[in-house]
Formats: structure tokens, sequence, C-alpha cells
């Protein structure tokens, strides 16, 4: 593979499309939200817009029967993780209802307890000022949060004013890490289901719980999981892991986005939600799972490998895969179908860190002969 050399945090999203983002920003401000129709989700158009006549739709019956198990579950939740988990597993697979979404994103990552816990302290922080060198960024970046959502359309926009505050919030909560910019589409996301304190803990807990070190100075932690990724790869599709492995495609050079941003900015919406669902509930091993459907959508048959001779057409294949193949049923269907183990993650994980050892020890061993 190709070296991409150690990330940097203050410009490792340079892979987010700003030209199209400022395209997309711009077209909102000059059409208004009132002269477009806004899709069920929020979105005035741009990419993740939904057209009403092709999303698919559940009958209210099922929806209704659904939307009470999940009351029944928050009624009883101790019980329900500890001794029915893998119902509640089967439950998010389907897809929460969006009635209850927001809640069952909050029991199921734990913020909710979390925020019991912590009563008052995320006012606190709201009325700190903030390291300005982090304020300044976030202040930069919340252009290219969903600038065709109704919620961030224009610098006015309370979505907008709520989203710094969350992002500020979190850099006085983890001083260390402070802010980096993949964060921003994580919290606007949440942001869009629930009010700011209850997105503040939540973004709490993907940052500590489930994306630990992902945020960090220099990335670490995704680096590995890029290497993880490849690792598991060659066990899924081999074929195409031979094909990434000659044109010497670093993982960081695709994955960094999927994985750091939970998949946000590239699937369509409801498959982004359908995601999160499992995500909440799983754990990381989702966003394994989706990046490796991802790889085999894009790469479906033989011939679509012969149409990549280089680098570029590779990586364009995987940044432009057809939206009629990233159907929601599609996406959840074929994670499942995956012949990959939690195991199977764990050895490779392991087997990654092993070899990160032996590479910084030798690279020691290298200064000191010096």
């Amino acid at each position: 593979m190709a070296n991409a050399g150690p990330l940097q945090k203050d410009n490792s999203f340079n892979s987010f499309d700003d030209a199209e983002s400022e395209d997309e920003a711009a077209t909102g401000k000059q059409n208004g939200i009132g002269h477009r129709q806004v899709d069920r989700y929020g979105f005035i158009g741009g990419n993740q817009y939904t057209n009403p006549d092709e999303e698919r739709k559940i009958s209210p019956e099922i929806l209704r029967k659904r939307e009470v198990k999940w009351l029944d579950m928050f009624e009883n939740w101790e019980k329900w993780m500890n001794k029915r988990f893998k119902k509640v597993k089967d439950r998010c697979r389907k897809g929460i209802p969006p009635s209850v979404r927001a809640r069952g994103w909050q029991y199921l990552c734990g913020s909710k307890f979390l925020m019991e816990q912590n009563q008052g302290r995320y006012q606190e922080y709201l009325k700190q000022n903030g390291d300005p060198h982090w304020t300044d960024q976030i202040e930069k970046d919340l252009h290219r949060q969903f600038p065709m959502h109704e919620m961030f359309a224009g610098q006015s926009s309370l979505g907008q004013e709520d989203l710094f505050f969350i992002l500020k919030a979190y850099t006085i909560h983890n001083p260390r890490d402070g802010y980096c910019q993949a964060q921003g589409p994580i919290a606007a996301v949440l942001l869009m289901h629930m009010p700011a304190e209850q997105a503040f803990w939540c973004l709490v807990s993907i940052c500590e719980k489930y994306l630990p070190s992902y945020y960090s100075p220099g990335l670490e932690a995704v680096q590995i999981d890029g290497e993880v990724l490849f690792g598991l790869l060659k066990r899924s599709s081999p074929t195409i892991h031979k094909h990434m492995k000659k044109q010497r495609v670093d993982p960081l050079l695709y994955m960094t986005e999927w994985f750091m941003c939970a998949f946000s900015r590239t699937l369509p919406w409801s498959c982004v939600l359908r995601v999160w669902d499992m995500f909440f509930c799983e754990g990381v091993k989702v966003i394994f799972r989706v990046a490796l459907v991802l790889l085999k959508l894009a790469f479906d048959n033989p011939e679509s490998l012969t149409q990549c001779p280089t680098i570029y057409e590779t990586l364009e294949k995987l940044k432009y895969i057809p939206v009629e193949q990233l159907d929601e049923e599609t996406v959840v269907r074929e994670t499942l179908r995956l012949s990959i183990t939690e195991r199977d993650m764990e050895r490779e994980h392991q087997k990654q860190i092993n070899r990160r050892k032996v590479k910084d020890k030798t690279k020691k061993e290298k200064k000191k002969s010096k």
C-alpha cells in the first residue's frame, strides 16, 4: 500500500468537497427554503435530498406496532439489554421508527444516563469562552455541514448556532483532543433529531465510547482501522483486495470520511439513518461491515475492475457508487450476509496493532543507531 503519511488533525478533511458544499450553500441562499419542497428529513436539495415519490414507505400499521414495541423496551430498558439483547439488535436492524429514533439512540449509546449524571454541566460549558484556536476553526467549518438542510441553511440559522455551541462545549469537555472537522457532520446529524444538550451528550458517547481516539491529534486510531479494513477486505473480497493492492490504494484515501463521519456524508439519507440505528446498537463493527459492502458494490463484477486501470479511476468508482445500489434494504441485507465475524475483526485489529508496534520499534532502533 502507498504510504499516506501521518494524518494531521487540522487539515485531515481536505477530502471534504468544499466546492460542492459552497455551491449547495449558495443555491440554498439564492432559492430560499420556501421556494423548494422540503423532504421528510428536512433537506431542500443536494445529494441527500429524498424524492417523496421514490422513497420507501412503511405502512402505518407496521410502524405503529414497532413504535409500541420500542416504547415497551424503554420502560424496561435494563432487562431488554441484559436478557434480550438479540431482540433489541434485530429491531435496530429493521430500523428504529422515526418517532422514537432520537430516544432510541440516546438509550442505546447511554447518553441519556450520562446527561442525567451530569446535570447542568453542558450549561456550564456554554458559559465558558473556550480556546480561541478551536472556536475559530469551528466557525470556519459551520457552513460545510449540510448546507442544503433547512436547519443549517444560512449563517443566521438556529442549527448553525446550536452546532457551534455543541462543538465548542466538546473542546471544553475534552481539551486534550479539542475539535476535529469530522465531528461537525456527526453533531449536525444528532441536532436534526434532538435538542442541543441531548445531542452534546450523544456526541460525547460517540467520541469516547464508539470511536475512541478517532478525533485525537494524529488520528492514529483511524490509520489502524484503515489497515484493519484492508485486512478484512482480503477475507471478504480477495479479488478487490488484489486490485487495490496492485494499485497501491491506501485505505485512508477512501475510508477516512466514511469512518470518521459514520457515512453521514456518503449514503442516501434513509440509508444513513438505518446504518446509525445499527451503529448505536452494535458499535464500530457496523462501520466496518458497511465499508466492506460499499467496496463490494462499487466493484460488483470483474468488468468494473477492468474499467479502473489506474488509482484515479478506482477512487472515482468508490466516490460515485450509483445511488440505486445504495438502497437501505440492500445495504443492510448485504452487511448481514458478510462472512466476517466479530472475532475476525478482533484478530485483525490485534494483528495490525502488533505490526505497528514492530514498525515503531524498528524506527526507534534506527534512530538510536544514527
